[in-house]
């Protein structure tokens, strides 16, 4: 037996993530558009699912936002480092154009979709296996329920592409919004790959005007013109 649901949940906004800077496995927070991001998504999720497990990456953007979550429901989070994000070696922390300035011909490779070489980063098949295989334990630790898996948007994106069966370099998945997720499912007959995805790419984007610039702004009371009501 296994979970009957897999939600594959990508953390929210970092400094990074609004600097435009390539994360992979810096450990850097949530910044306050994150914090708010994790908090509208984990209601969202919970007025559609009824989590049994969660777990997380190691790396302190994922547990942050696996809390919202843990907080609502009581649960606890396990951490496996497998769910980290795919490393980009010396590139993390880097803009694109900081990265074009040294590495031009490696970049334009991996804005190509191949894997950059001579960077000391993880291959895509690396890090899709590696999910896989940590999204797939923990789901056969439940024997029926919704298991919560909070991660990356490269890790997410690579794993799934592992799980149904497609070569290691399709990039038919967009990428995932901070705070979204996927919805996946055992597959229950014998044609085609184990896992079946039901959605991707979900959360609650009717939550502010630019989810990703965060809540709307108050409005702001008009200018005192002097005048008042008569008595």
């Amino acid at each position: 037996m296994t979970a009957t649901r897999v939600l594959a949940w990508r953390h929210g906004r970092t400094a990074y993530n609004f600097q435009a800077r390539l994360q992979g496995q810096v450990d850097i927070p949530l910044d306050d558009v994150g914090r708010w991001q994790a908090s509208m998504a984990a209601a969202a999720m919970l007025t559609h699912h009824e989590p049994a497990a969660i777990v997380c990456s190691d790396l302190v953007r994922a547990r942050q936002t696996a809390e919202f979550l843990v907080h609502a429901t009581g649960l606890p989070v396990l951490t496996d480092p497998r769910l980290r994000e795919r490393s980009f070696g010396v590139w993390e922390g880097m803009t694109g154009e900081e990265i074009t300035a040294t590495w031009p011909d490696e970049y334009a490779r991996w804005r190509a979709g191949l894997d950059p070489q001579g960077v000391d980063a993880e291959t895509r098949a690396e890090v899709g296996t590696r999910m896989a295989q940590a999204v797939e334990e923990h789901a056969a630790a439940l024997t029926t329920g919704t298991l919560v898996v909070v991660s990356h948007g490269s890790a997410i994106a690579a794993g799934i592409s592992t799980m149904l069966d497609v070569p290691a370099g399709w990039h038919g998945l967009t990428g995932m919004r901070n705070a979204h997720w996927a919805n996946l499912s055992p597959a229950r007959g014998p044609v085609g790959p184990a896992w079946r995805l039901h959605g991707y790419n979900l959360g609650p984007t009717d939550a502010s005007r630019d989810w990703d610039a965060g809540p709307d702004p108050e409005p702001s009371e008009g200018p005192d013109t002097g005048m008042r009501d008569p008595d």
